[in-house]
């Protein structure tokens, strides 16, 4: 699995005019599910996002999870991440997982997050989605599940 999680003081999901999903201060998950992941790879992946210590303590040092500081999540499907840009103009997307498992893992996923007490929102799997957000600091990171 391959995620980009972003901190953000909030960020919300459009599908077809209608919210689907809004959060404050916590994280933007953007998810894509490979060829070969599975319910380990999800967990090992909630775990560690949901522990990735990027929120600010009270010295400026980042120092806190979402957890620590109740922050929330707002998890969106992107198999686009898995896009292989190195040859020609158009990605290949061979890395990607087929759409059914990579559904049900993606809902494993937002489910693991939720096991850590975290509320958590989706965007809609396989729909098009307008997505906002306010990105705190910027920070954005890259994770991989083994």
């Amino acid at each position: 699995m391959r995620a980009v999680a972003q901190r953000v003081s909030s960020a919300s999901v459009i599908v077809e005019d209608e919210t689907v999903g809004r959060i404050g201060q916590g994280l933007v998950v953007l998810l894509a599910v490979g060829r070969g992941d599975d319910a380990e790879a999800a967990d090992w992946l909630s775990e560690k996002i949901a522990h990735l210590r990027i929120f600010e303590d009270d010295d400026g040092k980042m120092n806190r999870s979402v957890l620590d500081v109740g922050g929330q999540v707002l998890v969106i499907s992107q198999f686009t991440l898995f896009g292989d840009c190195r040859k020609g103009r158009r990605p290949s997307y061979q890395q990607a997982a087929d759409p059914t498992m990579a559904r049900d893992l993606y809902r494993e996923f937002a489910a693991a997050l939720r096991k850590w007490g975290l509320i958590v929102e989706t965007g809609r799997f396989g729909a098009k989605m307008a997505v906002s957000l306010v990105n705190d600091g910027p920070v954005t990171l890259i994770v991989e599940s083994p």
